[in-house]
């Protein structure tokens, strides 16, 4: 068997990796300086209640206490 620092091939594993390095420090180069940042624009929530939500919620009012008045509670355990 041949001594891999005699023979050159440890030079040839750390050149390549060398070479896959750099390869890849030139692409995050290339992919910050081209890359613009997009603008987002803010969002706003319409937190005002309209008509129809309004009516919902009256509706919902009026069936719990419909519901209320159905049912009474017995004075004792049984």
């Amino acid at each position: 068997m041949q001594n891999p620092f005699e023979s050159g091939q440890i030079r040839n594993y750390v050149l390549l990796y060398a070479s896959i390095i750099v390869i890849m420090v030139l692409f995050f180069i290339a992919t910050t300086l081209f890359n613009e940042p997009k603008k987002v624009e803010k969002k706003e929530f319409n937190t005002e209640i309209n008509a129809t939500q309004k009516a919902l919620k009256k509706a919902q009012e009026v069936n719990e206490t419909t519901s209320q008045t159905k049912f009474k509670l017995l004075q004792e355990a049984y």
